[in-house]
């Protein structure tokens, strides 16, 4: 299995997120790569550099205002004569207005985020663009013939909906590489999201398709970021109703409630007839993750890896979330090994 890696992905680094109250440095830390990329290295496992895209293939799934508000952000902010990180201070929320995008580059940062976790500092577009390249370069493998290609994406994508950021995501690397297989003749893809938190993005985003199957298990949006999507009865709408499944699980979910909800979702998958498949690979769901609370263990990325492959689908797999970093690597190529 190839693997498409950008060293670009290390000029997003020294933010700080707002976490339970407190400023603390980001958990999505650029050596949670450094740990994979040995991983997979190790394995044997080929790795490539991104091809060229122009920014303007992001509009497939984005809206174009939004990318441009993306790439010049912190030229703005510097231009006001700030550094370091920027973090929105406030959203429109109920009954404020949303119809109206704002003119100031605060103001506009609020309008475009959701959380105030999802810091963009000085190399946070060349690292998320990078990592949208990562994510189509592995679809274009795919497409061409390759069995399977792991995107190691860094930002994750799966929280980056049409025209909003959050949850650590600026660009939906995943929603991107489906879109991706669409394009290049696939009439119908499936996205199957185990992080540990809901795709909320990738919702939002094929929410009124009819030829894309997404479905996602997480910790229950009851408890659980992003805490606004991710319920049971969502379940999309117009032509894409019932192109959505969730399958939320309550804390401290263990291996057999997780295998059985993995078997749903890869039946449901099975019965909407995917000609190919596209995994937001997160392993937050390792019991020592320390802002998850499911309780998997190293053998149980193996059985998911196999249930995968199994489906015998074209597949791309995209890096989302999984931040106990010194096990991250061993996770991930469990999964990548196990696939492959």
């Amino acid at each position: 299995m190839q693997v498409v890696h950008s060293p670009l992905h290390a000029r997003h680094d020294g933010g700080v997120e707002l976490h339970r109250g407190e400023l603390v440095p980001m958990y999505e830390s650029p050596d949670r790569i450094d740990h994979i990329l040995r991983a997979v290295q190790a394995a044997g496992m080929p790795v490539i550099e991104p091809r060229e895209f122009g920014f303007e293939v992001l509009h497939a799934v984005h809206d174009p205002a939004f990318v441009e508000f993306l790439r010049t952000a912190y030229p703005r902010w510097q231009a006001e004569g700030r550094g370091g990180s920027m973090l929105p201070s406030g959203f429109p929320a109920r009954s404020l207005r949303r119809d109206r995008v704002p003119e100031g580059i605060n103001g506009m940062m609020g309008y475009y985020a959701f959380d105030a976790g999802t810091p963009i500092v000085a190399g946070t577009w060349d690292a998320a663009f990078a990592a949208a390249r990562c994510a189509l370069t592995a679809a274009a493998l795919v497409s061409e013939g390759a069995r399977a290609a792991y995107a190691l994406c860094r930002p994750p994508g799966h929280h980056a909906a049409r025209s909003v950021y959050g949850g650590y995501c600026y660009l939906n690397n995943a929603a991107l590489a489906a879109q991706a297989l669409r394009d290049a003749g696939c009439a119908r893809v499936a996205v199957l999201d185990i992080d540990y938190h809901h795709g909320n993005g990738t919702q939002d985003i094929f929410w009124w398709r009819e030829d894309v199957f997404f479905a996602s298990l997480h910790g229950t949006p009851e408890t659980e970021y992003p805490y606004f999507l991710g319920f049971a009865d969502e379940r999309g709408a117009g032509e894409g109703e019932g192109r959505t499944l969730n399958l939320p699980l309550p804390r401290g979910t263990q291996w057999p409630a997780y295998e059985g909800a993995l078997d749903v979702a890869l039946r449901a998958i099975d019965t909407f007839g995917a000609d190919a498949l596209v995994v937001s690979l997160g392993v937050d769901t390792f019991e020592g993750d320390p802002i998850s609370s499911f309780a998997l263990d190293a053998s149980h990325f193996v059985a998911i890896g196999e249930r995968m492959a199994a489906l015998r689908l074209p597949t791309v797999l995209v890096q989302e979330g999984g931040y106990a970093v010194e096990e991250i690597g061993a996770n991930v190529g469990a999964v990548l090994a196990a696939f492959a």
